[in-house]
């Protein structure tokens, strides 16, 4: 049967694409080849399908419902990819869950997702059982086996499920583009929303390949037969949806996605991985993850050869020059691609770097269907002065799951077009390429100037020695905000706080300059690679008050 028979597609609507119908091509296509990776573990495109009919079939049969959600509360591993495949065979959608959540949180996001499912690790079982008489609408617990306890006599084991699909499980009404994938942002600013994707539109706003705006599953099948499929590491959790596109697109080009074991960020892991496998797609987070790359490569630099390694994507956070350049000098013919993509929007924007394109710092190529919208709501033309907000049309999501409000303010339509804008401010340059400003709800506002946090902190890590930073505002009674930051040095060394300020002196209008610098140990991001800022905050303002002089006048 054809992916677009299975997938109830008719001649009065175009074909639309679905994950599953994808993946499920590719295993029949090439079942032999490697799909997942996780350490000596290798699963086969074959044994990738048959497990996730398996655990389809188990979630059906635990009584879930078209479109019911399934929630992965997993550190990165063949499950969390498993469980996904498993959910879109059977018309069920797929929620990322941090993995740091426990009680109160896990309580919330699973209640606010109307959480059917979830499969989670061992290491999570006393989390999970501590909430699961506060989660009633959870009709199945999938214990994966991690080495960290036994399954518990109310969950049923994820590799038993796995094992016990005789044929291919699908959903009976067939499979739709209208199936959903929802992606739950962090709540640094606020409780955590759920952003809601049709399959078919995430397909394609993540499409790097060409792949036709109609579902063409012959198109699939030519590709596996032309250049080798890429191999493709997310060093970020899948539970970001970073990652989890990243990871989607591999699969989707018929590749192998390489997990690491452990539950932490562990530098000489990762590069052991890339050569063993032979990496030749890596998906980060900022400086975040690539400045601990890149000092380790400084360290030791002949111990790992990345000579394989041709493309580096990130987005999500910045990305600064300086520490592009330090990768570069180790992996010469890679790509590195900085993504302006959110939650709420793919194709915003990028900026591309290798050895023979510098990196144009905080300039971005406008995506095709991106543009920049003044204060009258109006597309920006180039060269106009003024900041916007970026937008994007086209294929994005539906909305907010269960928020009308927010979803009404962040995907408006103006002059009929329905765009997503999820609060990134830029102003347009003359050539047409956008000079990217930051987040409208992290502005600071000091004696009527705006400051952008980012071009801050883009001076401050442009400062040798500094590993991270962050830039807040906190209130001051003559100009309403000042300018304060948090810096992280390398292998723990002390800041000569004159020093960096005169470095940003010749970089940065005084306004900008930080009127108090707290060093840290380190500014303790998440697994993400994003900041609470809210908590960096709150620890400047206690630092401040215990007797740190304040500068400004």
């Amino acid at each position: 049967m054809q992916a677009a028979e299975i997938s109830g597609a008719t001649a009065a609507r175009p074909a639309e694409w679905t994950f599953a119908d994808v993946w499920e091509t590719v295993a029949g296509e090439v079942p032999d080849h490697v799909a997942l990776v996780h350490g000596e573990r290798r699963i086969t495109w074959r044994d990738f399908d048959r497990r996730a009919d398996g655990i389809a079939a188990a979630l059906l049969d635990a009584g879930l419902q078209h479109q019911d959600k399934v929630a992965l509360y997993l550190h990165n591993a063949p499950a969390y990819l498993e469980g996904v495949f498993a959910a879109l065979k059977a018309r069920l959608v797929p929620v990322n869950t941090n993995y740091r959540y426990t009680g109160d949180e896990l309580v919330q996001l699973w209640t606010d997702a109307d959480a059917a499912a979830v499969i989670f690790h061992g290491r999570f079982l006393a989390q999970a059982d501590a909430v699961r008489a506060r989660c009633p609408s959870v009709k199945a617990w999938l214990f994966v086996d991690d080495g960290e306890g036994a399954c518990p006599g109310w969950a049923t084991p994820f590799d038993s499920a796995a094992q016990g699909a005789a044929a291919r499980t699908g959903a009976p009404q067939g499979r739709s583009g209208d199936d959903q994938v929802l992606i739950y942002t962090g709540g640094t600013t606020g409780l955590p929303r759920g952003v809601m994707w049709r399959q078919h539109d995430m397909f394609l706003a993540s499409n790097t390949t060409g792949d036709p705006e109609v579902a063409d599953y012959d198109h699939i099948r030519k590709r596996l037969h032309g250049a080798a499929p890429p191999i493709g590491l997310p060093a970020a959790p899948l539970m970001h949806g970073t990652a989890f596109v990243f990871a989607a697109t591999i699969l989707n080009r018929g590749g192998t996605v390489v997990t690491l074991p452990g539950g932490a960020f562990d530098v000489p892991a990762l590069f052991d991985a890339m050569v063993r496998e032979g990496v030749t797609d890596l998906c980060i987070v900022g400086d975040a993850f690539c400045r601990p790359m890149v000092d380790a490569l400084d360290r030791e630099p002949h111990r790992w050869d990345l000579q394989r390694l041709r493309v580096v994507s990130s987005s999500g956070m910045a990305w600064s020059a300086s520490v592009k350049e330090r990768l570069l000098a180790h992996a010469p013919s890679a790509l590195l691609i900085d993504f302006l993509n959110a939650s709420e929007a793919s194709g915003m924007g990028r900026a591309l770097t290798s050895a023979k394109r510098k990196d144009s710092g905080s300039r971005f190529q406008l995506g095709k269907n991106a543009c920049v919208i003044g204060e009258d709501g109006r597309p920006l033309m180039p060269g106009d002065p003024e900041p916007g907000r970026l937008a994007v049309s086209g294929h994005i999501p539906l909305g907010y799951y269960k928020d009308p409000v927010k979803t009404a303010a962040t995907f408006p339509v103006i002059d009929g077009v329905r765009y997503s804008v999820p609060g990134d401010l830029a102003t347009v340059d003359a050539d047409g390429a956008i000079t990217l400003l930051g987040r409208g709800s992290t502005s600071i506002n000091t004696g009527g100037e705006k400051v952008y946090p980012e071009e801050v902190e883009d001076a401050i890590t442009a400062w040798p020695g500094v590993a991270d930073t962050l830039v807040v505002g906190i209130p001051h009674e003559r100009f309403g905000q000042m300018v304060v930051a948090a810096v992280a040095m390398s292998d723990g060394a002390p800041l000569d706080e004159r020093a960096l300020l005169e470095h940003l002196r010749s970089r940065l209008a005084g306004h900008k300059i930080p009127r108090a610098i707290m060093p840290v140990a380190s500014i303790e991001r998440g697994p993400n690679g994003k900041a609470d800022r809210p908590g960096v905050t709150a620890r400047i303002v206690a630092w401040l008050d215990s007797g740190k002089r304040e500068t400004m006048s």
